[in-house]
């Protein structure tokens, strides 16, 4: 099971996380600068894979990001590494060559592909397309609210003059 999922750009900020374990929120930090520090001073020759904790954390890095997934001790790494590749197949799908700009002003449609992507640690979908169907009908749906709310509020500032 997939612990927790973060995204590390190379200067160490975090640009995603998503927590699937509880974790204190002094732990989560104290977990997010250990981790960083960890997988930010290793080689690009280095395996991809890390023990920390009596867990393992599976990373790759992409352009100038850093995708982070910590797992349970007797779950396979390989098939994260997977997991990882496919969630960053999807971003490039739906934001046309993801970069790091993407994920800061758009992480809420991050946050949305990773929710379709995986529940509760788990992976739920993996089609691509299935995802990103669901993700253009959910952009149509916010699109369709924007409208009308847009409507609303001139129907209301017209009855109001």
């Amino acid at each position: 099971m997939i612990q927790f999922v973060l995204l590390i750009s190379r200067q160490g900020k975090v640009r995603l996380t998503k927590w699937y374990s509880p974790f204190a929120q002094k732990e989560r930090t104290k977990v997010i600068r250990e981790l960083s520090g960890l997988i930010l001073t290793r080689g690009p020759k280095l395996c991809n894979f890390v023990e920390w904790r009596g867990y393992k954390a599976v990373y790759k890095r992409y352009a100038s990001l850093y995708f982070c997934m910590c797992i349970d001790q007797n779950d396979n790494e390989l098939e994260i590494l997977e997991i990882i590749h496919h969630f960053v197949e999807i971003l490039d799908r739906y934001f046309g060559s993801v970069c790091e700009l993407d994920l800061i002003f758009n992480f809420h449609k991050a946050y949305y592909i990773l929710d379709e992507l995986l529940i509760a640690g788990e992976l739920q979908e993996p089609s691509k397309k299935t995802v990103a169907r669901l993700v253009a009908a959910q952009d149509s749906l916010v699109e369709a609210a924007k409208e009308q709310a847009s409507s609303i509020s001139n129907m209301i500032a017209q009855a109001t003059k």
